[in-house]
């Protein structure tokens, strides 16, 4: 084609791009083949899962009665982490955004972010167990932690984000800190806040039934009981209750959020 030179094709073949993905390609053959991922392991794994799941239905409702506590443990798990966690993420955010505190403030509280993005919770879960005990707290604990290492960040970096006129506009007025931060920062992000809060909201209804699993309260203990005694009808009970709570969950995420937008 006329006006394309052979140095200016932008079809021309990249051999480094080429070197590359053949790289990529042959490390993943060789991770197949190091860890023993075959065919014929995959086919004895679909006949495991068949049986599995001829014993999983129907499911047994017989003892409803613990799953509707379980259940309501969970949802409690979850509303009360996220609701102390949504409060103190908005001050820990507010003090880590770099455009409205000096560096003195916000590194410590970025430091705090990252040590509670750093483990999954159900590390962050053992350990409040072994701290505090079975049960409920340690659940709650944990996810507040969770919830703090999710919308903290978000929220820091949704006001480093924001324009600053409004901000220089109240402060020349003489106004207070906490009136700058009423009248210039929140009304600029606060939709983002209400959205992250929301988000949080769903992932703790999830992660308060995995946490359980490691003694943490809510529907994991029972799951993981169900599974050591092979009483996998019992076990696709739990699961449909799990799915019923994220359900609900979506539910109440799509309310606050019709609430707040109204």
């Amino acid at each position: 084609m006329a006006g394309i030179t052979p140095d200016s094709n932008p079809f021309k073949t990249n051999w480094l791009m080429r070197a590359g993905t053949l790289a990529v390609a042959g490390y993943i053959l060789y991770a197949f083949s190091t860890m023993g991922l075959n065919f014929q392991r995959m086919a004895i794994g679909m006949e495991h899962a068949e049986r599995l799941l001829s014993r999983m239905f129907p499911p047994n409702f017989e003892r409803w009665e613990l799953l509707l506590h379980d259940l309501m443990e969970s949802l409690q798990i979850a509303i009360i982490a996220s609701a102390v966690g949504i409060i103190i993420s908005l001050f820990v955010g507010l003090f880590a955004a770099r455009n409205l505190m000096p560096n003195i403030i916000s590194a410590p509280a970025r430091i705090v972010i990252a040590v509670c993005r750093t483990f999954h919770p159900v590390i962050i879960a053992i350990l409040f167990v072994k701290s505090v005990g079975f049960g409920a707290l340690a659940g709650i604990l944990t996810l507040i932690v969770a919830s703090i290492g999710f919308i903290a960040k978000l929220f820091a970096e949704a006001i480093e984000e924001i324009s600053l006129k409004q901000v220089e506009a109240i402060r020349a007025t003489g106004a207070s800190f906490v009136s700058l931060i009423l009248f210039a920062v929140l009304p600029q992000v606060f939709s983002r806040f209400i959205g992250f809060s929301t988000y949080q909201l769903d992932s703790n209804l999830r992660n308060s039934t995995m946490v359980g699993l490691v003694g943490a309260g809510g529907l994991g203990g029972t799951l993981f009981s169900a599974f050591q005694r092979f009483d996998y009808d019992f076990v696709t009970a739990i699961l449909l209750t799990i799915i019923a709570l994220i359900l609900l969950g979506e539910a109440l995420s799509n309310l606050v959020r019709r609430v707040f937008s109204s």
